[in-house]
Order: C-alpha cells, then sequence, then structure tokens
C-alpha cells in the first residue's frame, strides 16, 4: 500500500514494473458531490475533468485483457431535491474519452443505508432514500478475462426442487421463448447472479473498526463491504492476478484480494487511512507491506 496521490504515483514510474500486468482496477473514487467531504473530492465540472485523466494511466497498468471496475455514487443538486446528472456524465465522459468499452453496468444496494438526503426524504418527506450506486465495468478490449461461473450463487429453493423433480413446464413462453423439456434440468452449480448486487454494510465490531478505535485512528467514512469487492475480483481475475486499487480508502480492496489469493495494489492519499488499514490484516500483515 503506498501513501500519496494516485496520478502523481502512477506517473512517476512507482509502479513501472506492473505496468501491462494489472489483471483488474478496482475502486471507488471520490464521489462527484457538489461539496466538499473530508476525505477528498473534486466538485462539479472540475470532477469530470479530474476523473477522466485518469484513464491512460490506468490503461497503462492494465494487462492486455484486464478490466477497470468504478463504483459511483448518486450526487444531488444543492439545496434543491433534485438529482444531477454529474455522476453519469462522469462515467460517460470516462468511458468515451479513454476509449474504453461499456462490458456490463451494475447496481449495487445496499437496504441498510441511511436515509438520504435526509432534508428531502426525513424532514420534508418528498423523496424516498436513495440506496443504490452504479458499477461500471469497463475494458479496453471486447472480451477481457471473465467467467460468472466463478460467481454463482447457491441454487433457489424452487430451482432445488426442480432439478430433483426432473421435470417441469416446458413450451412457449409470453416473452416467445420456446423452453424446450431440457433447457432448466442440467445442474451447473449455482445460479447465475444478476447484476444487481445486494450487501448491507451493517458491521459495527469488525476488526478494522476495533483497530482504527483502539489505535485512536479515524474510520474511514465510506467503506464498501468486502463481499462487493470480491464479487469482482472473483469474476474478473484467478488466483495469482494483480489487482489494482488506485483510491484504496480503508483497504477494502486489498484485503479481499489477498483473502481470494490475488496480489494486490493500492494508493492512498490520507496516512491516517493507511494507518487504520492495517485492522483488515490482523497478524498477516509484515513491516514493509504498507
Amino acid at each position: 500500500m503506498l501513501h500519496g496521490k494516485s496520478d502523481e504515483i502512477l506517473a512517476d514510474g512507482s509502479l513501472a514494473r506492473f505496468e501491462g500486468k494489472v489483471n483488474l482496477i478496482f475502486t471507488s473514487p471520490p464521489f462527484p458531490l457538489n461539496r466538499k467531504k473530508r476525505y477528498g473530492n473534486e466538485t462539479g465540472e472540475a470532477y469530470i475533468k479530474w476523473l477522466c485523466a485518469f484513464g491512460p494511466l490506468f490503461k497503462k497498468m492494465l494487462a492486455p485483457d484486464g478490466s477497470i471496475v468504478v463504483e459511483m455514487g448518486n450526487s444531488w443538486e444543492p439545496g434543491m431535491p433534485v438529482m444531477s446528472t454529474l455522476a453519469l456524465r462522469a462515467l460517460l465522459e470516462f468511458q468515451e474519452k479513454n476509449e474504453l468499452h461499456l462490458c456490463q453496468e451494475f447496481i449495487w444496494h445496499n437496504p441498510a443505508r441511511l436515509p438520504s438526503p435526509a432534508q428531502w426524504v426525513n424532514v420534508e418527506r418528498s423523496r424516498v432514500k436513495d440506496s443504490f450506486t452504479k458499477l461500471w465495468w469497463m475494458a479496453p478490449t471486447e472480451k477481457p478475462k471473465a467467467s460468472n461461473q466463478r460467481v454463482l450463487q447457491e441454487y433457489s429453493k424452487a430451482m432445488k426442487t426442480l432439478l430433483k423433480r426432473g421435470t417441469y413446464n416446458a413450451g412457449k413462453r409470453p416473452s416467445e421463448h420456446d423452453i424446450s423439456e431440457t433447457a432448466f434440468l442440467r445442474d451447473n452449480g449455482g445460479a447465475i447472479p444478476s447484476n444487481v448486487l445486494t450487501y448491507a454494510n451493517t458491521q459495527n465490531g469488525d476488526a478494522y473498526q476495533t483497530y482504527c478505535r483502539e489505535n485512536e485512528l479515524p474510520l474511514h467514512p465510506a467503506r464498501m463491504p468486502a463481499d462487493l469487492a470480491k464479487f469482482f475480483i472473483k469474476f474478473l481475475t484467478v488466483a495469482g492476478d494483480v489487482v489494482l486499487d488506485p483510491f484504496g480508502g480503508s483497504n477494502t480492496t486489498g484485503a479481499a484480494a489477498e483473502d481470494l489469493e490475488r496480489f494486490w495494489i493500492s494508493i492512498e492519499a490520507s496516512e491516517d487511512y493507511i494507518k487504520g488499514s492495517r485492522g483488515r490484516f490482523g497478524d498477516r500483515i509484515t513491516s514493509d507491506s504498507f
């Protein structure tokens, strides 16, 4: 884990030996808010320009079949119950100006997210809570390394019953799909997940938070669940691959990658957040890991 600004580190040759070898860049940059947060973010149109400038730096690091996954939250116009299109425009310009293919869009739904924007949801009661973020999977090539067989989910009770029974209602559906008598009778070890991923972010006493409190270090305010990072790491890489997070924060990505036997590189501008991220690794870290 490297301390510094990611645009400077990616440009100054510090990671030259990894150029062309990174299999996945998985990251959650500061969101395009209309006011600054204490963990740092550009605002307004400057955000779009700032994000787009990372495109050449990311592409330089990627392996030929590597992928980029960027998480992006929503933003609202200041003082108004009106959503801003800034986040969507930032993703579009990042993708288009850097000549990246949009392989697929994902939604992370967090059912435990606190109601926001508070003024319009809690006080005036004129909006419902904003509980999702977008993740865009992009790549320089149309067919980057990927396999949904690595992220299969447990079959539903109904599907398990169908497999056990060995028969189901075949025939033509209203959608005009013609389902054969054997189309769904093969056990593939699990169900293919959808592009809507539901993970609650409710942990309050995990090892990371306990470590930060014991060492009087600030908790990162925008942490994602490890399962979200693990989904994309499993989907888009294999053991021994290299995962890079240029906006490391509390290093959820690095810890998830290590759990899955991938090599990882994280960059973070806040020294306190780097110190706190040690709590994700317990006794596994060495003196030169961070």
